[in-house]
């Protein structure tokens, strides 16, 4: 059952009444709200009214991004899956923790004598979970190897991904989940195949072939020995084709039939022996060659460095990370906190840290599995989000992480990000900065709007168990209603036309629906 507005007007004054966590610059004597938040409750309780929403859970907060004021509530302090809402706490506490200028390092190292061009002891790749490291980057550390002088390793190519723990996938991800890019295995050596850095997967390239009936044509990128790929498909007259990576396997089963080019990632079992590959091939080609079998331990301590590489500063990967929502990257940056915090790059450490960081800045009431909302054991309030991004604005960085967030109806996918195509041509396109999330049955957006008065609005707006397809225009239409918000001019809220969301994108982040990208 909806509020109604008397109802809901009743508990904003009460909880304005109340409320004292933020500085406010509004007269005390205010007795109840202005004539233009009474108007926008009545519209939110409005839009909230949605059938789509009668059998679902919904939770929605509003507030002053620079007094606290509660504008709006409707059940703010439930608990409920944010999907990749979570990333915003996850960014904000990597950036707290690790440092806008935090780079991830990438090493080679060596151990026993050199006589001459050969090395006697053993060769080190060790990593500390970069997700930007790409094979020219992994070529590139070959090429300085061999410029270094060494042309024979008499040792073995020994990968040290000790930084991270080995627990690879998180505990509440679903099986099914597993070979698609958006769920990729967490290790501290591993690989992306493209510049959105996905790490711990490959593109698939498939073509047709000579002749309709004859074997599709099918190649990685990067290419690879670790992953064994079985060709099943043909050459047809239109392209439907199956591209899987079984359970625990390092085989891609490519099925069906193949009318033209056509690409997909698959996520590939074990990125350090991925990583170890690509860095094996690459000593090859610059004529460095190894002579035992490839090892796996943690580096020695008097080993010498040979060869680094450091990633872009966070700085820089917060735009791909949440313009793209790239889970992967979550789960990087949350292992690289527990490490930096405790000493251990674990899952446990990491949510540890960043539940602390949020219970700092405003956020008591959460549950965090994991750091990019893919699991459906996360829990957030909307109170708790919109009182966290208050808290934020104070922060040196803010504006760094501010300006990553996806854009609303900013066209380029790395300003719009996965809000490129929505709310365009209306007052929140090119104003609002938000998250999105989604999964089946759910779906969030929560973020910053300036209103019509030029006051900074925070909001949060969670939407679970709708059994339709994603109500994505409910969020949308209260983002818009938000930015045609004013205190006391009446409000211009003439219906605005907006992009209903397509059932393929109901489930999925759109940034994860290669290549459709939104």
């Amino acid at each position: 059952m909806r509020p109604s507005r008397r109802a809901t007007i009743c508990v904003l004054l009460l909880a304005t009444l109340a409320w004292a966590p933020f500085p406010s610059g509004a007269p005390a004597s205010a007795l109840g709200p202005a004539p233009g938040v009474a108007d926008l409750v009545e519209d939110l309780d409005r839009i909230l009214s949605d059938a789509r929403l009668t059998p679902a859970r919904a939770g929605v907060a509003v507030r002053s991004a620079a007094t606290g004021e509660q504008l709006y509530a409707l059940d703010p302090g439930k608990i409920l899956t944010p999907a990749s809402n979570a990333k915003l706490v996850t960014s904000a506490a990597a950036v707290d923790t690790l440092g806008l200028d935090f780079r991830f390092t990438t090493d080679v190292l060596s151990t026993g004598d050199r006589k001459g061009s050969t090395l006697t002891g053993n060769l080190y790749l060790r990593g500390t979970g970069d997700p930007t490291m790409l094979a020219a980057d992994y070529d590139a550390l070959a090429a300085r190897v061999a410029d270094a002088g060494i042309r024979v390793v008499r040792g073995g190519l020994v990968a040290d991904d000790t930084w991270f723990d080995a627990v690879r996938l998180g505990t509440d991800w679903t099986w099914d989940d597993e070979p698609y890019y958006y769920a990729g295995q967490i290790s501290a050596l591993t690989a992306s195949p493209d510049t959105d850095y996905d790490a711990g997967s490959v593109i698939v390239s498939l073509a047709p072939g000579d002749a309709e009936g004859r074997p599709a044509k099918v190649s990685t990128t990067p290419e690879t020995g670790h992953l064994r790929i079985v060709n099943q498909a043909t050459t047809g007259s239109r392209t439907e084709v199956s591209v899987r990576r079984p359970h625990g396997s390092d085989t891609v089963l490519v099925t069906g039939t193949v009318a033209g080019p056509h690409n997909t990632l698959v996520t590939v079992d074990d990125p350090t022996g991925h990583a170890l590959s690509l860095f094996g091939r690459a000593l090859a080609r610059h004529g460095v060659r190894v002579r035992r079998q490839p090892l796996r331990q943690a580096t020695p301590g008097d080993a010498a460095v040979v060869a680094s590489h450091r990633s872009m500063p966070l700085s820089e990967l917060l735009v791909p990370f949440l313009k793209l929502s790239n889970n992967m990257h979550a789960e990087i940056l949350t292992k690289s906190i527990g490490r930096k915090v405790s000493g251990a790059g674990t899952w446990e450490a990491g949510l540890a840290a960043v539940a602390s960081f949020a219970r700092a800045n405003g956020m008591p009431t959460l549950r965090l599995r994991d750091g990019s909302g893919l699991s459906r054991a996360d829990g957030l309030t909307p109170d708790g989000v919109t009182s966290l991004l208050v808290a934020l604005r104070s922060k040196p960085w803010f504006t760094t992480w501010y300006d990553a967030l996806p854009i609303a109806g900013v066209q380029d996918r790395l300003v719009g990000g996965t809000l490129r195509s929505r709310m365009a041509g209306t007052p929140a396109a090119g104003n609002l900065h938000g998250k999105t999330g989604s999964m089946t049955g759910v779906t969030a957006l929560s973020g910053y709007v300036t209103s019509a008065d030029r006051e900074l609005l925070v909001f949060s707006v969670m939407l679970n168990q709708f059994l339709s397809g994603s109500p994505k225009d409910i969020e949308d239409k209260i983002a818009v209603r938000l930015a045609q918000f004013s205190r006391t001019a009446p409000a211009d809220v003439a219906d605005v036309r907006l992009r209903q969301s397509t059932p393929r994108s109901s489930d999925l982040e759109c940034s994860w629906l290669k290549p459709v990208q939104c």
